[in-house]
């Protein structure tokens, strides 16, 4: 026994699922084994009190929930904070905890009662007492995490939760002895899972799969390099025993029932401290207004509903009606979020909405210098479609030449701000970064536009996808490529971004470090969909892995362009080590030429992309020369441009999910002409599985 350590637990007298305050619950109402439950919550206390000291509360009548003692409240040295609960089925468990923490010498803090937080169960200390993992968004509020921090004297990382079946973020995460964290990834939004891997190294993070989370693999108790838990897969316990972890299981299917397990029936009340006192907790909060027809064009509850996604929370601090039917609603919102990149992030959507500061909090925008030409700073700001004012020596000027994705340029001798393109900025051009001192200028008359706008200022939102089956022609299409590979003759891919964006851009790079693309080419719209997914995990903000918008993410493929313009060209990039994955980082690393053609709208351009057309076809008729095969893959412009300049004789193979496409494409007159009418992210993974195939040695039985 470890005496240094000590658990509170609370004997499930009373337990029993009553109520369905989270998914588990539902179905399981009074379907519980009392007796059952008793001995799983008896085995668990032997366990632990065979190796650390358990103290146990009262259980109380009523109030089935209290054997999960770990929402009693967060401790650390003497200190509770005492839990919030958000559901009324639970509230009345808060003055039994308070009096047992008293009882012990506690000093006790008490949050409002209006802000929930649901102790030990969504406030995790890192076991080496560095920190404290917070998490927010089902049951506790983030701003209850200021407080926590202050009263603790703690820096507290933030941890936004985004599925309902992990309620609690001890449901899904849990710090490990040594710096280890056993998580599950899926239950977090995308800033999250950053700042986890900020904090936590590769070799520590210990990620599971839905299989182990659903069995609460993560509601563990750790003690030393033991890890008790209700269940785990082989392969997790393999996992942990290669970091120095012995797994120790006991059942605690009726608690599941309820939506706990290990974890949730104790809270550990001895907590390492650490011997510094925090720099920087980590809260931020800013107040906004809003005035317009908030109610009739959606415009409040859409500035809510961004703030939430976006990973803050916020309190209506004033609402004012308007009392006629022409009458302007104002309200006065505070803002709150866990860093300066998720506030500037959210404010940058409220701008998009028509909020400002308070006007007492107005500032000047703040300028940057342009050092290089046709490059931005990181943090400059992204211009939209929206009228936009800017702040300059106090006052406010109308953006001219307002247009999406440019950059404010202001004038440094008169106040004059104008949109520019990134290509056109000069150095010593002033440039406006961050958010101050910008908002947009919104109608107050016509409430119908604004009721009808009610999607997010986002380029994407959906994939394509088709259910026809093309796998007679893959076959054929990888027969091709593998004779072609290896008889030396030549492949062509014109691709356009949907490659990127249906994700197939790993199955191209895949068949460009084969062997089986001897030239690629495309407009500036693929190469910055590839170069944006390998560094932002986003193709035009969407992540390429939940299928999600992410937040601020309209301007990632800004920045992916602005990052490859600093380094001069894509070749450059990778041989900096900025671009280390994607399609054109293969086409570098294997020296496949590749040629990019400009157009009317694109953005930026890259460095490598052409704007003279002319000079772009006759690179195109460069490279197709002495192709035996060219493959199209979703761009239509491209694909047509190529296949007007492409001889007879060259087989062509045309990929798109609009008929009209493949069809305009396929019919050349040549039989040598393909059309496959799907889905080309589809396409392309059936393509390299089938090449798979083809180049598996084959293995002869011994008799």
């Amino acid at each position: 026994m470890t005496s240094s350590i000590r658990f509170l637990m609370c004997a499930p007298h009373h337990y029993e699922v009553d109520y369905v305050i989270n998914p588990w619950m539902e179905g399981n109402i009074h379907r519980s084994s009392l007796e059952t439950a008793r001995q799983q919550w008896q085995d668990l206390y032997q366990i632990i009190a065979d190796r650390a000291d358990v103290d146990l509360v009262k259980p109380q009548p009523g109030w089935p929930d209290m054997v999960f003692t770990a929402n009693a409240g967060l401790i650390l040295g003497n200190q509770v904070v005492l839990s919030r609960f958000l559901h009324p089925e639970r509230q009345g468990e808060e003055p039994f905890f308070k009096a047992w923490f008293e009882e012990q010498g506690h000093d006790v803090f008490t949050l409002p009662p209006d802000l929930p937080f649901e102790g030990a169960g969504d406030a995790l200390l890192d076991r080496e007492g560095r920190w404290l993992w917070a998490g927010y968004g089902f049951r506790t509020e983030l701003d209850s995490h200021g407080l926590v921090a202050q009263w603790l004297n703690i820096e507290v990382l933030s941890l936004h939760l985004m599925d309902e079946r992990f309620y609690h973020l001890d449901t899904c995460f849990c710090p490990l002895t040594g710096g280890y964290l056993l998580y599950y990834p899926p239950a977090f939004d995308a800033y999250s899972n950053r700042l986890i891997e900020l904090r936590v190294p590769p070799e520590k993070r210990l990620a599971i799969d839905e299989p182990d989370a659903i069995t609460f693999a993560c509601n563990a108790v750790n003690i030393d390099r033991i890890v008790i838990m209700n269940q785990a897969s082989d392969e997790l316990k393999a996992r942990l025993a290669d970091v120095g972890f012995d797994v120790v299981e006991t059942p605690l299917t009726e608690f599941l029932k309820a939506g706990g397990a290990a974890k949730c029936l104790t809270l550990r009340v001895t907590e390492p401290l650490h011997p510094e006192p925090a720099k920087d907790r980590g809260l931020l909060s800013r107040t906004v207004t809003m005035t317009g027809h908030l109610l009739d064009s959606g415009l409040v509850s859409r500035a809510l509903d961004l703030i939430m996604e976006g990973g803050g929370s916020f309190q209506v601090l004033n609402f004012d009606l308007g009392e006629q039917r022409q009458s302007t609603s104002s309200a006065e919102i505070r803002v709150s979020a866990p860093d300066h990149e998720v506030m500037d992030e959210i404010m940058a959507q409220l701008i998009d909405l028509g909020a400002v500061a308070l006007p007492q909090e107005q500032q000047d925008a703040r300028l940057v210098a342009i050092s290089q030409a046709g490059v931005a700073p990181d943090d400059f700001y992204s211009s939209t479609i929206y009228p936009t004012e800017v702040r300059v020596r106090g006052e406010w000027v109308r953006v001219q030449n307002q247009r999406m994705d440019g950059v404010i340029v202001v004038s440094a001798t008169e106040p004059v701000a104008t949109c520019k393109l990134l290509r056109d900025l000069a150095v010593g051009d002033q440039v406006i970064v961050g958010y101050d001192g910008i908002r947009s200028v919104r109608s107050t008359t016509d409430r119908s536009r604004a009721a009808a706008t009610t999607e997010e200022f986002s380029f994407m939102g959906s994939g394509v996808s088709s259910e026809r089956r093309v796998e007679l022609i893959v076959e054929q299409v990888a027969w091709e490529l593998r004779r072609l590979r290896d008889q030396g003759g030549k492949v062509a891919v014109v691709a356009g971004p949907v490659v990127i964006h249906t994700g197939g851009g790993n199955h191209l790079s895949r068949l460009i470090r084969d062997g089986y693309v001897q030239a690629l080419l495309g407009g500036n719209a693929i190469a910055v969909h590839d170069i944006e997914q390998a560094m932002l995990g986003t193709s035009l903000g969407v992540d390429m892995k939940q299928g999600t918008s992410v937040r601020g993410g309209h301007r990632h493929h800004l920045r992916a362009i602005n990052s490859i313009r600093r380094c001069g060209s894509i070749a450059n990039a990778v041989d900096q080590g900025v671009l280390t994955r994607g399609v054109f980082y293969e086409c570098v690393q294997h020296n496949v030429p590749f040629s990019l053609a400009g157009s009317i709208r694109d953005d930026g351009p890259l460095p490598d992309t052409k704007m003279d057309l002319l000079a772009a076809q006759a690179d195109y008729a460069r490279l197709i020369e002495g192709c035996d095969l060219i493959l199209m893959l979703s761009t239509m412009l491209h694909a047509i441009g190529v296949g007007n300049m492409t001889p007879a004789g060259v087989k062509m193979v045309c990929v798109d999910i609009n008929p009209a496409v493949v069809t305009k494409l396929a019919d050349r007159g040549s039989l040598e002409s393909t059309g496959v009418v799907t889905d080309v992210g589809l396409f392309l993974s059936l393509l390299v599985k089938q090449l798979d195939r083809l180049t598996q040695r084959h293995v002869v039985a011994q008799s």
